[in-house]
């Protein structure tokens, strides 16, 4: 079953809930697989989201 993500979190706007890539280097390690870096998103940490936003209440 695939996770959702919790009412109270918002997708993040500049990873658009895609938090982490993995960008090849164009080198191999010995057993002929492609090295890799793990990115993460900046804005969000890694977690693809951000927090709600506090709603205000208008005093009159």
């Amino acid at each position: 079953m695939p996770h959702g993500i919790p009412a109270h979190a918002r997708l993040c706007p500049d990873c658009d809930g895609f938090p982490v890539v993995a960008i090849t280097t164009g080198a191999r390690h010995g057993d002929g697989t492609h090295a890799t870096l793990r990115v993460n998103c900046t804005a969000c940490k890694g977690t693809g989201t951000t927090p709600a936003r506090r709603r205000e209440v208008a005093r009159v």
